[in-house]
């Protein structure tokens, strides 16, 4: 008996995702490519009705008109397809320009479409032009009709992803992601069918470094074991802003590290920008913390910058005893090229 073929659905069906691993495979065949910092989404058309979809599958429709106009340009009538948004802003794409697009209000979310237009990179096919099911087929045969949809859409607010099948190329695209090019590489299995929610990709993410001062603590909540470092970097004014934290403090370490704050408690803290409530991503953390003397200097591992800002907390490398407070500057922070550049700078 011949299963049924899998059909994607708006209500139901969700992105296949990929798990973090510390090194990309050598063995198997693969194909690689950039991995985009911005909102997954799944886009559904059937007839003149367009759906966008996140990750969650919450809608995101309303909020990027743009995108839901140049699906509905496309000569085809019934597709999906699988992306990411994003909002090229300068020579940068901006996590934050994406974030202010999710708003309560129709004229905030027109003015922004206009103003911050984002653009979707495409990298898979879930239903071709005709609305026949690509799930259970192979991901070349994905890729192929995705490639031929990309060259009949004609629009400039679709983009290709790139990709390479030579473990070489993307070794080369992760060395030139710690100097701020991508996010990382995905790997994706050739021989295998669309899976929905299923970790069956591989990620391989580049994690950068930067020497922050600790400005202040917070405590753990209802503890007094010392739940936080508030790290900071000194701008072009010598002032010292909040730029995030680290977090994790083992139970083993928290008497040495007492008593390694305990003489600085009471400085000056943050002179510029200071750390503010409870955070947007978690709103049961306190809004209380102790302010420190300007003089430790931590070397913390980070993933992603949104603004001026450290959009995930850090993991705690090591002491930095031989660095001034003054040296810890924001020109440590590396910033994501917009994809054009990002293209042109891996494929020339």
């Amino acid at each position: 008996m011949i299963a049924a073929a899998r059909k994607p659905s708006s209500a139901r069906t969700r992105p296949m995702e990929a798990r973090l691993v510390d090194e990309l495979p050598k063995k198997g065949a693969w194909q690689f490519e950039p991995k985009w910092d911005g909102f997954r989404c799944l886009a559904f058309r059937t007839g003149v009705k367009v759906e966008l979809r996140a990750k969650s599958g919450k809608p995101l429709t309303r909020y990027f008109p743009e995108i839901v106009a140049a699906l509905k340009n496309v000569p085809a009538k019934r597709f999906v397809v699988d992306g990411e948004l994003l909002i090229p802003q300068g020579a940068t794409l901006s996590f934050d320009a994406l974030q202010m697009r999710l708003h309560p209000a129709q004229s905030r979310i027109d003015k922004l479409s206009r103003e911050t237009p984002a653009v979707l990179m495409l990298f898979d096919m879930l239903a071709d032009t005709d609305g026949a099911s690509l799930m259970d087929e192979m991901l070349d045969s994905r890729r192929h009709a995705l490639e031929a949809f990309f060259k009949a859409a004609k629009s400039e607010r679709l983009k290709l992803s790139p990709y390479s099948r030579k473990l070489l190329d993307a070794k080369r695209w992760l060395s030139r992601a710690g100097r701020g090019a991508l996010d990382g590489v995905i790997a994706k299995p050739l021989e295998q069918p669309y899976l929905p929610e299923e970790r069956a990709m591989l990620k391989v993410k580049c994690l950068r470094t930067a020497d922050c001062v600790v400005g202040g603590f917070r405590y753990a909540t209802g503890s007094k074991d010392i739940g936080s470092l508030l790290l900071g970097l000194y701008d072009d004014d010598g002032r010292l802003d909040h730029v995030g934290f680290t977090s994790g403090i083992a139970k083993a370490g928290q008497s040495a590290l007492k008593k390694k704050l305990a003489p600085l408690r009471g400085g000056e803290g943050f002179t510029g920008n200071a750390p503010g409530g409870p955070s947007r991503w978690s709103t049961e953390r306190s809004g209380q913390w102790e302010a420190l003397k300007p003089v430790l200097i931590a070397e913390v591992r980070y993933d992603h910058v949104t603004g001026d800002r450290f959009r995930h907390g850090t993991k705690f490398l090591r002491w930095r005893p031989d660095k001034a407070p003054k040296q810890c500057t924001f020109d440590q922070l590396q910033k994501e090229a917009r994809p054009g550049r990002l293209m042109k700078k891996l494929f020339g």
